[in-house]
């Protein structure tokens, strides 16, 4: 079992149904998700830019002069305020319902049903819109059918998720 799993049944452990979104609800919260994925990566890569510093920095760090030395509390505060801003973005898409796949190239998924399964409708930062979905338990993405995109008469709140393949 992966990440994705035991994240569906987590939700259900805080006493609410998971909310499911329609490929329409999904698309729509595009610009919102698209800067809060670009500020995960941007928090990733800076954190990546610093550990290697203050790597070497505490490794020497009994024998570091003066601007060294303040040079690494500076960057073990930046650690902690990029860390802290990392866990405020993560936990924005997580009050939006929605789920981190991959947090280095800041993949969301968007969860919905497909064939009575858990699934997610996902998006990374450089797509031109909602391409892809894949099972909740499967990291392969599959094209959005076509099918899936247009407007139906008869909306159940969770889309045409019977009728998917």
């Amino acid at each position: 079992m992966n990440g994705f799993t035991e994240h569906v049944s987590g939700a259900s452990e805080r006493g609410g149904a998971e909310r499911l979104l329609t490929w329409g609800e999904s698309r729509a919260m595009l610009p919102l998700v698209g800067r809060v994925a670009k500020d995960v990566i941007s928090q990733r890569q800076h954190l990546a830019e610093l550990q290697p510093e203050r790597d070497r920095l505490d490794g020497r760090r009994h024998h570091l002069d003066w601007p060294q030395r303040q040079r690494r509390y500076q960057i073990q505060e930046e650690i902690a305020a990029c860390q802290k801003e990392l866990r405020a973005v993560e936990a924005e898409l997580e009050a939006l319902g929605l789920t981190l796949l991959d947090a280095d190239t800041g993949l969301v998924g968007f969860p919905t049903m497909v064939n009575n399964r858990q699934a997610f409708f996902s998006w990374k930062p450089d797509e031109d819109g909602l391409l892809y979905w894949n099972f909740a338990d499967d990291t392969v993405r599959r094209p959005v059918p076509e099918d899936w995109t247009r407007p139906t008469r008869e909306s159940t709140g969770r889309g045409r998720s019977k009728n998917r393949k």
